[in-house]
């Protein structure tokens, strides 16, 4: 039987986690693909899967009546999706699309939860990353709000 736990530890969103959590973070895990175009989830559809970016390229859209789909960001190899599922009800708040072939890992949010609730030091640990993937998507909505109205 194949581990995750070599590929989990080389993620950058997770590099440097205590391997005893990586093995939990494991048994959350599977290794999944999307093609060029397909959806990784839709607005308000359940959160139920959090995604590492493994390769390829990821965009983040909203849907505007007047406009259609605009893409607030682009997320590549490294990266991970799906970062406003810590908060209940685990409904998104906006598309992701695979650009081109985008191979990740997705991690069950219900069971990840779970994990965290019975070992607080891994959700203390998942905690911490999370709002500095926050922090940094933060940053980011605002070099792009100046850009837009600066």
């Amino acid at each position: 039987m194949e581990t995750l736990e070599p590929v989990l530890a080389a993620h950058p969103f997770l590099q440097g986690l205590d391997p005893r959590h990586l093995k939990i973070i494991g048994e959350c895990a599977s290794k999944v693909n999307f093609s060029a175009g397909e959806f990784l989830f839709r607005e308000q559809d359940e959160a139920t899967n959090f995604y590492l970016i493994n390769h390829g390229r990821v965009a983040v859209e909203i849907f505007r009546a007047r406009r259609g789909p605009v893409n607030v960001q682009t997320l590549r190899e490294g990266e991970a999706v799906g970062w406003l599922w810590f908060g209940k009800p685990y409904h998104w708040h906006f598309d992701a699309r695979a650009v081109q072939l985008t191979r990740a890992l997705a991690l069950d949010v219900k069971s990840l939860m779970q994990r965290c609730d019975q070992d607080p030091q891994l959700g203390y640990e998942l905690m911490k990353r999370y709002a500095h993937m926050l922090a940094v998507q933060f940053r980011v909505a605002i070099l792009q709000l100046g850009d837009m109205y600066g």
